[in-house]
């Protein structure tokens, strides 16, 4: 026979702490504080396969459950000495969810389940308090007929406060027994409006309403939303948990709260928490009363004249804070505590891991490791590297933070203040005057790149989380709010507006990336602190990981950040974001526009100067790191000029008509132009293009090395190949530059030739391109698209219904398609490595920053991740992470 209940008091538990797949979480935990022999209300745990039969069986239970809940039922009935059914001496129980993760306030409760209209008078007897009886039972008419009978609260509400103001009271505690008397009368007969029958009194039936009740919220839509965003499967379920309850509102000796054993804001190693006298839980969690803090010192440091637990129960008190030691040692991590005190006594109901802020989870783990309870390693996995956001980008002050006049999606997070603009233009002008903007768009395209860069921030009223605008701002460390559609941006007016207010160009505007909110006016911002915890911790994850992480990376400013995060090189240049400025892009045009070599080199001939500077600056910066520099790879739309404005001025620099220019531009024009000429094609085509830039790399090399004494290597990377002929055709004309810098300027400059794997042919090709090609980066932007035949710009419209649906496991954008993308990366890794044990193979696409892609690439041993600036911090934690799972995996 299968057993599907647990059950645990203080005299004993049949389960424990290791059991959270079987017991959930909740239930695991109550299991283990039993047998500690703490003081938890005795109980029991239906398991977590019994949601699955139920589920799988059209909402029906195993056939011998009801045989083991009323076996388990009687221990609890002996345990307490009270009868479940009993109308003269009542056992009231609880009901809770417990899923194996937690999933706080996403399923359902029910508490106070056995009264009835007989019970509830033994209660009043018993506990010699009417007031609190009637109470209790109107609490759980109102929160059964919520949970179990589907009647809206609202309805009780709306009925308490017209008895209230019918009384002239203002809070629940103003009302009587005998109010509570009539308010209950009231609440059943909405009850039997609602259902077409009256209130249920068997407590027998109400028990296996709240269980069903509970087993259906794991698929309720709050429920269904907080796993979708946490990466909760469906099939684990939830368990139930049935305990006897004990009562917080037995008067003034009786209370109830909940109690961090550490401060989950800061980390500090104090006892922080609340409580409220002569209360059930639930009031606590509502707020509808002003808690009072646990400890004496939190009370004078909030300047409360309320008393603190420790001085109000200091037996209590000193019991409680014992405990606390207990439980954090046991489980060595912070933990969250819910308790409940009736007449003096303690109860304990709850403990699990506490949520806690990135800067508190960075310093409760260094704090526990430097104290041994730890090692440095299981420090290393208590800190979310997404979580490390919160500590890089500048917040809002949250004292001060105005209600947003606008939400949007948090595509890039970080906090910032500026006037509005509506161009890229104006941007870089208000940088330029020492005036700081928020860009504000209906979307971005790379032509607003400059103006991105010049900005303190972006909004766009439309696009994705992998929108051009989110993407960009992300890699450039710039915060982001996205798909903004509440805002209207008139173009020719120079106005935008939301909720009814029109701010003009000029106006400051402040966005929070992080929370997806747009406010008007400025608001003060706290600045980020990489504090001692946070470089100790990141200390100890590069002591342990294996992968390196590199940055992507084309400016100086980005360089610097990149290395101040301890980005150990540049994975990524991308020289075609280069070109975006000033008298940068008119020469890009003309060369791009030119239909004579000699045009394109004259053209060429402007920009090789400015290459060879830019170049030149990124070594020096990351002198003794390697630089990936790939060679031109731009949709030829980007740079095209689009309004008249635009086209004179390239005419004009290149002594043509106007018109020709036009038609010219009109000629390569394309219809898809992330498919078209662009990568190895402009190369291939045009190979001008590649020896001025590779002249420009090992040129920049050479001065590079004469003014730091240290040599370089420069990595040269080709884009968008389908084969090795196209590399070898590309390759030619690089070492046929390195050999004339050479000849030139007598400095031999080491460098390696590779390759970009981003289109699915590549990838099976990778063994005959790795007799040319010495590594292999992974652009994995492109290689999905290529791969799953989705664009990154357009998928914001359909990819979140495939998430919801489950039709794939999340947004291929961000998390790498491990079993497509993922597929043809092992592909192209082993036959790359079969042909050239050597080679060196990386990532640095978008995912080159996202945890869970990171041990992806752990798993098939790349040598590194490349990613934005912003995100090596959260990349060094992740392959460490990995790096451990990847130990005990195989240790395993």
């Amino acid at each position: 026979m299968t057993k599907w209940v647990y059950s645990f008091s203080a005299e004993r538990a049949e389960g424990h702490g290791e059991m959270k797949s079987l017991l959930g979480g909740k239930g695991a935990n109550l299991h283990e504080m039993a047998s500690l022999h703490l003081p938890v209300p005795p109980g029991f745990t239906i398991t977590t396969e019994v949601c699955t039969y139920f589920y799988a069986n059209g909402k029906t239970y195993p056939p011998d459950l009801a045989a083991q809940v009323n076996e388990a039922v009687a221990e609890v009935e002996r345990q307490t000495g009270r009868g479940f059914g009993d109308a003269g001496n009542p056992l009231l129980l609880s009901v809770r969810s417990g899923a194996r993760a937690s999933m706080p306030g996403m399923m359902d409760t029910v508490l106070n389940l056995g009264l009835n209209d007989a019970s509830v008078e033994s209660l009043a007897k018993s506990s010699g308090d009417e007031r609190f009886a009637y109470d209790s039972y109107r609490r759980f008419i109102q929160m059964y007929s919520n949970v179990v009978l589907d009647v809206d609260s609202h309805n009780f509400e709306d009925i308490l406060e017209e008895y209230k103001n019918s009384k002239g009271h203002t809070l629940d505690t103003d009302l009587t027994a005998a109010d509570w008397r009539s308010v209950i009368v009231e609440y059943k007969a909405k009850v039997a409006e609602a259902i077409g029958k009256p209130f249920p009194q068997d407590p027998r039936d109400q028990l296996w309403g709240a269980i069903g009740a509970v087993f259906s919220s794991w698929m309720n839509q709050r429920a269904n939303t907080y796993r979708r965003l946490n990466s909760i499967p469906a099939e684990w379920g939830t368990a139930v948990n049935v305990q006897a309850m004990v009562f917080g509102n037995m008067g003034e000796t009786s209370a109830t709260g909940v109690a961090f054993t550490r401060n989950p804001s800061t980390g500090a190693n104090d006892l922080y928490g609340e409580f409220l006298v002569n209360a059930q839980g639930e009031d606590v969690v509502a707020g509808i009363r002003t808690p009072q803090n646990i400890t004496e010192a939190a009370r004078k440091a909030a300047g409360s004249d309320r008393p603190s637990l420790e001085t109000l129960m200091p037996e209590v008190f000193k019991q409680f804070a014992a405990t606390t030691k207990l439980l954090e040692k046991h489980y060595r991590d912070m933990q969250d505590l819910e308790f409940t005190v009736e007449r003096g006594k303690l109860w304990m109901l709850q403990t699990r891991n506490g949520k806690r802020t990135a800067r508190a989870a960075l310093r409760v783990a260094v704090e526990m490791a430097n104290d041994g309870m730890i090692t440095r390693e299981e420090a290393i996995t208590r800190v979310e590297p997404s979580a490390l956001d919160q500590l890089l980008h500048p917040t809002l002050d949250p004292k001060a933070k105005p209600a947003p006049i606008a939400t949007g999606l948090p595509a890039s997070p970080g906090a910032a203040s500026g006037e509005i603009v509506f161009s890229a233009d104006e941007a870089a002008a208000l940088r330029q005057a020492g005036r700081k903007s928020i860009l504000v768009r209906v979307e971005t395209s790379p032509e607003d790149i400059h103006g991105m860069h010049a900005a303190e921030g972006v909004v766009t009223t439309r696009g994705g989380m992998t929108s051009h605008a989110a993407v960009v701002a992300r890699g450039m460390g710039k915060p982001c709010v996205s798909g903004a559609g509440a805002i209207r941006i008139d173009y020719a007016a120079q106005t935008m507006t939301a909720s009814g207010i029109t701010l003009k160009k000029g106006d400051i505007l402040t966005i929070d990336g992080g929370a997806g909110q747009v406010m008007q006016g400025a608001v003060p911002m706290v600045k980020p602190e990489m504090t001692g915890d946070f470089l100790t911790l990141m200390g100890w994850a590069d002591a342990i990981r294996r992968m390196k992480v590199r940055a992507n990376a084309e400016t100086a400013t980005d360089a610097r950040v990149a290395r101040s995060f301890g980005a150990e090189g540049i994975g990524l240049c991308r020289t075609e974001h280069m070109f975006f400025e000033g008298e940068r892009i008119v020469a890009v045009r003309e060369m791009i526009l030119a239909d004579t070599e000699q045009g394109r080199r004259a053209a060429l001939a402007k920009l090789l100067p400015m290459q060879r500077k830019d170049f030149a600056e990124l070594f020096e910066i990351m002198t003794g790191l390697p630089v990936t520099i790939r060679l031109l790879d731009p949709p030829l739309h980007e740079f095209l000029p689009q309004t008249d404005e635009e086209i004179d001025e390239v005419a004009k620099a290149m002594g043509v008509s106007a018109d020709k220019l036009r038609a010219r531009s009109a000629e390569l024009h394309e219809v898809n132009p992330m498919l078209g000429f662009r990568g190895v094609r402009l190369a291939i085509r045009y190979p001008e293009i590649a020896e001025m830039q590779a002249r420009a790399i090992f040129e920049g090399a050479v001065e590079a090395g004469r003014k730091t004494g240290a040599p370089v290597t420069a990595e040269i990377m080709v884009p968008l190949v389908l084969g090795r002929p196209e590399l070898d055709s590309v390759k030619a004309i690089i070492v046929a530059m390195a050999e004339t810098v050479a000849r030139e300027t007598g400095v031999t400059v080491p460098y390696h030739v590779g390759t970009m794997i981003e289109l699915p042919r590549a990838a099976l090709r990778a063994g005959d391109i790795a007799k040319s090609a010495e590594f292999f980066s992974f652009g994995t932007n492109d290689l999905t698209q290529t791969t799953l035949g989705v664009s990154r710009d357009d998928a914001a419209s359909f990819l979140g219904i495939y998430t919801v649906k489950g039709l794939l496991p999340s947004d291929p954008f961000v998390t790498i398609d491990a079993e497509g993308v993922g597929e043809l990366v092992k592909i192209a890794s082993e036959r790359g490595r079969a042909t050239r044990p050597d080679i060196k193979l990386g990532i640095c696409g978008e995912h080159g920053g996202d945890p869970a892609s990171i041990t992806f690439c752990e798993s098939v041993h790349l040598d590194y991740v490349s990613c934005s600036p912003f995100r090596i911090p959260i990349a060094r934690l992740a392959a460490a992470q990995a790096a451990l799972g990847r130990k005990a995996y195989s240790t395993a």
